[in-house]
């Protein structure tokens, strides 16, 4: 079963001004979200309530939430550690 992944405005936002400062960084960040889409919930992960997760790739945060009812993935925020 493959989720459809979906990002809250505030996320994209969050993307674009990463892809400005650390292009790299982004594209990893993109590549692991989209393996969501098979894995909702890697090693990796770990729970920030019922339905979201929380997942680390290198200097960057994701909360996401997971609906396994309509099979989608929604990222609502995107963030970066100092």
């Amino acid at each position: 079963m493959t989720y459809e992944i979906t990002f809250e405005p505030h996320a994209l936002n969050a993307a674009a001004r990463f892809l400005e400062e650390d292009p790299s960084g982004l594209a990893l960040l993109l590549d692991t979200i989209d393996k969501l889409a098979d894995d909702p919930r890697p090693a990796g992960s770990t729970a920030y309530g019922p339905r979201t997760r929380r997942l680390r790739v290198g200097q960057y945060r994701v909360l996401y939430v997971i609906d396994d009812d309509v099979i989608r993935i929604l990222v609502t925020h995107l963030g970066r550690t100092p």
